[in-house]
């Protein structure tokens, strides 16, 4: 017997298993409170997803397994049908925002599985407390 047949009693085989469908994940990016302070160009950042996202080791590579959209005010849509995980969206996310100069006001927090919003840091302002010196 071949040394690679056998399987050892518990363990199980990597690849789909039969019955298993089609895999298909989305996740949303909600950015609708700084693109309505016009700091954040939502289509300008569907672009850049789209050139940076990688399948298989390639970027450019998206065909019809990822797909990215524009949905309602300020939202992003990216629906995966294969494996895709949401750490890789918010690290994207954080680097575009770094390229725009952006990083140092807005965050990217997870509300729920899958849903990712752009919020502003939480500034407190001691002005008042500084006056009385």
């Amino acid at each position: 017997m071949p040394q690679g047949t056998k399987t050892p009693a518990g363990k199980q085989t990597k690849g789909p298993r039969k019955g298993q469908g089609k895999i298909t994940k989305k996740y949303t990016i909600n950015a609708s409170q700084p693109a309505n302070d016009k700091i954040f160009d939502v289509s300008a950042f569907e672009k850049f997803l789209n050139e940076r996202i990688k399948v298989d080791g390639r970027t450019g590579n998206l065909g019809d397994t990822i797909i990215i959209k524009q949905a309602g005010d300020g939202k992003i849509e990216v629906i995966a049908h294969q494996e895709f995980s949401g750490r890789y969206l918010k690290y994207l996310t954080k680097k575009y925002l770094k390229k725009q100069q952006l990083r140092d006001w807005l965050r990217v927090v997870s509300t729920s599985i899958g849903h990712y919003e752009l919020r502003f840091y939480n500034v407190v302002n001691d002005d008042a407390d500084e006056d009385d010196d």
